[in-house]
């Protein structure tokens, strides 16, 4: 079979033209096929234990790559061609492709047109499942009257034909299949109807187009018509982990130093009783932490061998947190990080530096980002494995990319935070994006929208606007991690503001450069002062829905938006009045542009 020579990003290749999805090539349709079909030679395999243990097992692969021209024996990906129903843009004559060519492929007709691919396909509604249309089947059913009708003597595969026709109406009415040898005619806006496809008796197979057909196996769910490029169509579901050296989370090491001292076996001895409670200030007293946390560890017993492993970014804030305390990072690797403490004094503002206490110079990271699978048509529907190999005693294999990056890391007051957010304005305002995300059955797979995520969520939109125009960088080009949770063992309270491209020597300093306090400080005062006033204000900062369903507050395109690949949520729970204030809801940098405007008459920071 001839190759469609094109070349694909190595990102590309996790998402949006991963295993499952559809890509329109040289005006072919083609489909990715899961990673059973790879050739493992020539794709190497990717280290990273942290993400691996959370996709519990398996191997990371990033596909095949070359420099220079491709030619034939160039490492390269298998696609299939989905839709194999076509038709000819001159003589309108549909055809499906076959085996019967033994090989030989034209996209060409008899007649010498192009054959284009069919624009509607069928989507499993919860089985993630996709196929074609059965365009024969599907064309002798029904007729204009809308009455159920089938034509069984008909099997004129050859004859169908996709016509236009502007005499029975406009839009998918005027686009019909027809078939010359029995006259029979349906348009394609009956496909529009809900459950038209099980009215015609059109089951869903079960498979996706590159497995073989399964028999005993069918699937019960009901099949939809949707467009070839739907974006519904291919949900990736993606996870992406920084390659750092793990680090336990404060808790962990506080836990293991209690165990570890001599009289610890007395308080677990006494199970809470009154000498259990004196020994536990002893305890305490020499570690230098409550007494409480003493009991507590040794109410809950020994630590369970299997217990699950910890969120991925718990690892990462411990990390941070290690690297921002020991100043100019001479280590090396792959995880460099330059710390600074935020100064008290001008000209930084009193109330940003009480609120954040700390940045980081990312100079170096190393992303991984794996392709766990996909769905269709619903967030809610079946995930479907970015390995389907029928050898299950082999390792799964996760397409992957590794990239290198640079970044802004920004730690924020704890304490401040958790005084801002007990206050009832704002624990009300962050419970109406709660109560939306409970409401939605996808949604809940985004982080719980607490205020304090909320808040440096939107902070790292803001912070991400304004580095465009400082960095080199496009705002596509950087990506944000959150880390902001309360509920934790070890509360985190922190920003990640990063770039990272598939390239081994990494990115050129454009945007680490920003990280030091004299330079940021502008930088995030001119974010601030971006987001003061929205260009739809005062609808936007009056508003608490908005975006897709109905997930921001007062955020939207003109201020606070920024593009999806670069946020975690896709757009999603943001709201200034968290941030800047507004009504009667206190902002967390509540007042911070009215003190520098106070202090420094004129403009509040340099836009150069």
């Amino acid at each position: 079979m001839d190759r469609i020579v094109h070349d694909l990003r190595l990102s590309e290749t996790i998402t949006p033209y991963g295993v499952g999805a559809i890509v329109d090539v040289l005006g072919e349709s083609l489909i990715a096929p899961d990673t059973s079909w790879w050739d493992r030679t020539s794709a190497p395999e990717i280290s990273c234990e942290r993400l691996l243990a959370r996709l519990r097992g398996g191997v990371l692969r990033q596909a095949p790559a070359h420099a220079g021209r491709a030619t034939a024996k160039t490492a390269n990906l298998l696609y299939w061609r989905f839709p194999a129903w076509r038709f000819c843009e001159q003589c309108t004559r549909m055809t499906r492709i076959t085996g019967t060519n033994k090989g030989r492929w034209t996209n060409k007709c008899d007649c010498g047109g192009a054959l284009v691919p069919m624009r509607y396909v069928t989507v499993c509604q919860l089985g993630s499942h996709i196929q074609d249309i059965p365009w024969l089947k599907w064309a002798h059913r029904g007729n204009d009257s809308g009455v159920t009708e089938v034509v069984r003597h008909c099997h004129a595969q050859k004859e169908l034909r996709f016509v236009r026709s502007a005499q029975h109406g406009e839009g998918l009415a005027s686009l019909r299949v027809e078939c010359n040898a029995c006259k029979r005619s349906r348009p394609l806006s009956d496909l529009a109807a809900k459950d038209s496809l099980h009215r015609d008796n059109i089951r869903c197979s079960g498979t996706q187009p590159w497995e073989p057909e399964r028999e005993g196996d069918p699937c019960d769910h009901r099949l939809v018509a949707v467009q070839r490029g739907a974006t519904g169509n291919y949900l990736a579901d993606h996870l992406s982990a920084l390659d750092i050296p793990e680090e336990p989370p404060q808790s962990v090491v506080i836990e293991d130093r209690v165990r570890a001292h001599v009289y610890f076996e007395k308080v677990v001895a006494d199970n809470g009783g009154p000498q259990a409670e004196l020994v536990a200030v002893w305890i305490a007293t020499e570690l230098g932490i409550a007494p409480e946390d003493v009991l507590r560890i040794a109410e809950a017993g020994d630590a369970e061998p299997d217990a699950p492993l910890l969120d991925l970014k718990d690892g990462e804030w411990a990390a941070f947190l290690k690297k921002l305390g020991n100043g100019r990072d001479h280590e090396g690797g792959d995880f460099v990080v330059d710390g600074w403490a935020v100064p008290s004094e001008a000209p930084w503002p009193s109330l940003l530096s009480d609120r954040l206490t700390a940045v980081g110079q990312v100079r170096r990271v190393r992303e991984v980002r794996a392709l766990r699978g996909f769905r269709r048509h619903s967030a809610d529907a079946d995930l479907i494995p970015a390995d389907l190999g029928p050898d299950r005693k082999r390792m799964p294999i996760h397409p992957a990319v590794e990239m290198f990056g640079e970044g802004i890391f920004l730690r924020f007051s704890e304490s401040v935070l958790r005084e801002w957010e007990d206050l009832p304005e704002v624990r009300n305002r962050a419970a109406i994006l709660a109560d939306r995300r409970d409401a939605s059955h996808w949604a809940q797979r985004l982080d719980p929208p607490e205020p304090r995520f909320i808040a440096l969520h939107t902070i790292a939109h803001l912070l991400i606007r304004r580095l465009a125009f400082a960095s080199g960088y496009s705002s596509a080009a950087l990506r944000e991690r959150i880390y902001a949770n309360s509920d934790r063992v070890d509360p985190t309270a922190g920003i990640l503001i990063y770039t990272a491209a598939g390239d081994a020597q990494g990115t050129l300093g454009g945007l680490v450069r920003l990280g030091v306090p004299d330079r940021l400080l502008p930088l995030l005062l001119a974010a601030l002062n971006d987001a003061d006033v929205c260009s739809n204000d005062p609808v936007c900062i009056e508003s608490d829905r908005q975006g897709s369903s109905s997930l921001n507050l007062s955020a939207c395109h003109g201020c606070s938006l920024v593009s999806e690949t670069s946020c975690e949520t896709a757009n999603r729970l943001l709201d200034r009045q968290l941030v800047l204030g507004g009504g009667s809801v206190p902002g967390l940098l509540d007042h911070v542009l009215d003190e520098i405007r106070t202090t420094r008459p004129g403009p509040p920071v340099d836009r150069r």
